[in-house]
């Protein structure tokens, strides 16, 4: 049995399949398209997930969405009406998106499959924060777990508490717009000077900067969280339930300060309020959580959606609630609810048994040395082949060179994971600087993570559970800080990623090499691509990050490049 899963309706559109239940491959359109954040429709990588399995749109039997264009429709209608001098706004973005959404899926399927076919696939249209839950849960490693899904709307609603158990799902209560988690956090990130629903995670890093004290009283009181787990926002702060672009109130500013521009310099009130935002969201949730402890009584919790990006706030969640351990599927956000619909489509509505567990972010395309060869042939470029290309590249790592990384299946995700990374040695102190300003073109407060092997991550981390998709962030051992001070954020933390040798066996064995050069198996792990731009795909989207910013050296496959 074949499905194919789709994200289009919201931003990082992605396809992926599921044959038999496996996830087999999933793409995020941006990767293809070269547009980060992507919204169209996943035409591209629909298309090369067929042929990556070998597959044709024939051989699909079913197809998942994820959005149920009816669900809520009722509740939006009831508040497009209370926003009569924004209606435009509200039947824009609410009603005739949705619409040129469906009628964009509808050309497409009829497209493939006429009327006159003898096989047409069934379509499943699965909600949005259900396919957040199912694809999160049904992928996990827990057989019953407690279940969250935060962020800033989808299809009206914005939190979704749960209880998963075998293959049901079963809901504890719902938030709908505009008391949102992810839009409060939006605010903050729009007046940090960042582009909201988009650069979260640099709020996120900004954060430990400042003060949280001292806004912490006045922004708690933005929030409630009530008994039953829904969320009430004082909507006296903020702007963006106009559904305009301006996500703060006039009130906001007259209480936080003039708001930062995109470029200027950050001031003390910019860097204290994204400090206390982070830390009220780190507290409302944690109380989310104590109350889905208390319902459910659960060992685990499974958590989605875009809030649950923020890997500081799953660091809490995991040293600090009562769930012994959480899961974070690495495509958390919107991207990742491509493989939701899909699993809820196997497992729920097909009423298949649950046998797979989502432990490798490595879903997409990859490229063998013979492409390569015929890439590097057509640029006219020099390469050195090694048969031992970790034992090599450890080397070049050691004398303080920064490079491009490009192996075996690319990510499915924000965060690159060892297969399409920029790598750097950590224990340079001006390391950070240095890849900010000359590779990566970015803001120079913005953190690096790290990635060890499992093996030896207790003597440098205080992690004592599992991280391969670096969504949980831990605390690197105080008398470890000043030998890998290039990882090293100012509150003593790293976003740290787990390896482990059967999942990524040759970004285990470069690790592994370079600490038995170094005598520390850590290396600075950023994603490989350029701020604004999506991670490199093939070997030619990593040849032209090399030549455009300060890297040292491209791996690419078993070839090392040098710039002349």
């Amino acid at each position: 049995m074949n499905i194919l899963g789709l994200n289009y309706a919201f931003h990082d559109s992605t396809a992926c399949i599921l044959q038999d239940g496996a996830l087999v491959v999933a793409i995020e359109e941006e990767r293809l398209s070269r547009h980060k954040h992507t919204y169209a429709f996943p035409r591209l990588s629909s298309d090369r997930c067929l042929k990556d399995t070998r597959l044709t749109y024939s051989d699909i039997d079913h197809i998942a969405v994820s959005i149920k264009p009816t669900l809520h429709l009722g509740k939006k209608l009831l508040y497009g009406i209370k926003l009569l001098p924004k209606i435009k706004s509200f039947i824009s973005q609410e009603l005739l998106r949705l619409y040129n959404n469906q009628k964009n899926f509808w050309a497409w399927y009829n497209s493939h499959w006429p009327e006159s076919s003898t096989h047409r696939p069934t379509v499943h249209f699965v909600p949005h924060h259900m396919s957040h839950m199912a694809g999160t849960f049904y992928a996990s490693p827990y057989e019953s777990a407690a279940l969250l899904s935060l962020d800033g709307s989808g299809e009206w609603s914005t939190s979704f508490l749960g209880h998963g158990t075998g293959t049901e799902i079963s809901i504890i209560s719902e938030s709908f717009f505009p008391m949102s988690l992810g839009s409060f956090y939006e605010a903050a990130t729009q007046f940090c000077g960042f582009r909201p629903n988009y650069d979260e995670g640099k709020t996120m890093g900004l954060a430990p900067m400042g003060d949280p004290t001292i806004y912490h009283d006045l922004v708690d009181r933005m929030v409630t969280i009530e008994d039953t787990g829904n969320i009430h926002i004082d909507l006296s702060y903020f702007n963006y339930q106009r559904l305009t672009h301006e996500r703060c109130s006039d009130k906001f500013y007259a209480t936080f300060g003039q708001p930062r521009h995109k470029g200027g310099e950050f001031h003390d009130n910019h860097l204290n309020v994204a400090a206390a935002f982070q830390r009220v969201l780190e507290e409302k949730v944690l109380r989310i959580c104590d109350i889905l402890h208390a319902k459910t009584k659960e060992k685990y919790l499974v958590i989605a959606g875009g809030v649950s990006l923020n890997s500081v706030m799953n660091g809490r969640i995991l040293r600090e609630s009562k769930f012994e351990d959480l899961y974070v599927m690495p495509a958390a956000g919107d991207n990742g609810t491509a493989i939701g619909a899909a699993y809820y489509a196997y497992n729920h509505i097909l009423k298949q048994p649950r046998h797979t567990v989502h432990d490798s972010p490595y879903l997409g395309t990859e490229y063998s040395n013979n492409d390569i060869e015929k890439v590097l042939s057509e640029c006219k470029l020099k390469a050195e082949y090694h048969d031992d290309i970790c034992a090599a590249t450890a080397e070049i790592l050691q004398r303080g060179e920064i490079i491009g990384w490009f192996q075996g299946r690319m990510e499915i995700g924000p965060r690159a994971l060892g297969n399409r990374s920029i790598l750097a040695n950590p224990a340079y102190a001006n390391m950070k600087d240095k890849i900010n300003l000359e590779v990566k073109h970015r803001e120079a407060y913005r953190p690096f993570a790290p990635s060890a092997p499992l093996e030896h991550v207790k003597d440098y981390f205080e992690m004592d559970k599992e991280d391969p998709f670096m969504l949980k962030v831990c605390y690197v051992r105080p008398d470890k800080r000043d030998i890998i001070p290039a990882i090293v954020h100012v509150d003593g933390s790293a976003r740290l990623q787990t390896v482990k040798e059967d999942i990524n066996p040759r970004y285990h064995e470069l690790l592994t090499k370079f600490g038995q050069l170094s005598g520390v198996p850590v290396l600075l792990n950023t994603s490989f691509n350029i701020m604004g731009e999506p991670i490199v795909e093939s070997p030619m989207d990593a040849i032209r990050c090399f030549f455009s910013t300060g890297l040292d050296k491209l791996i690419l496959g078993n070839y090392v490049i040098t710039k002349q």
